[in-house]
């Protein structure tokens, strides 16, 4: 029995046992989410389709990693302007396993998997190395906080992740070591090249 899903935006053909990586979802691996959004679902010539999605019918699938996928550069020149652009992005992914193809309102008969001790140590130990959510990255200075949105690359959204994780002046930015490029790079959306790019123009831009 397959399955038409949407999620993310895109749609996939799925099937019981089948492992693929959708933009990401919330869990923890090891954990069961249902995925409502059927488009179709049925064998052979036995086939029903919804209006947009079918009624009752869901997919249940274990979340087996969360990660990142390859950082996509998009680069913008015009020509005689001296007007340069480089953008990169990570998307955040979630490879998962489908379990079972739900229809008629069922529910998921396999329930979240029990961590054992081994994977509760391994993410004790992960969670010592990798900095809390709530913690930020770095300590925010003292003084007024520089606009991050003059910044080409930089928006609203990106500026107000920064400013969460302590960053919020130009001399800060352009203080970045590669080190902390990584850690940043590690710890949100944003790419190694993308922020170098931020670092060059803060550079420019504390000068002022």
């Amino acid at each position: 029995m397959f399955a038409v899903i949407k999620t993310g935006g895109k749609q996939y053909r799925v099937a019981a046992n089948d492992v693929l990586k959708i933009e990401k979802i919330e869990g923890q691996v090891g954990d069961i989410v249902e995925i409502g959004q059927v488009l179709a679902h049925g064998e052979g010539d036995n086939v029903t389709f919804g209006k947009p999605f079918v009624d009752g019918a869901a997919v249940a699938a274990e979340i087996v990693a969360q990660g990142k996928a390859k950082t996509v550069i998009a680069f913008k020149k015009r020509r005689r302007q001296n007007s340069r652009r480089k953008i990169g992005h990570r998307q955040l992914l979630t490879t998962v396993r489908i379990s079972e193809i739900l229809t008629g309102g069922a529910k998921p008969s396999k329930k979240a998997a029990a961590k054992t001790e081994a994977k509760a140590e391994a993410n004790d130990e992960a969670k010592a190395e990798k900095p809390a959510a709530a913690t930020p990255l770095f300590k925010a200075p003292k003084g007024e906080p520089d606009d991050l949105t003059v910044i080409k690359g930089i928006g609203p959204v990106a500026a107000k992740d920064l400013n969460e994780q302590g960053i919020t002046t130009f001399a800060q930015l352009a203080k970045l070591t590669d080190r902390d490029i990584a850690r940043i790079d590690e710890a949100m959306s944003f790419s190694a090249d993308q922020i170098k790019d931020w670092r060059e123009q803060a550079k420019e831009l504390a000068k002022k």
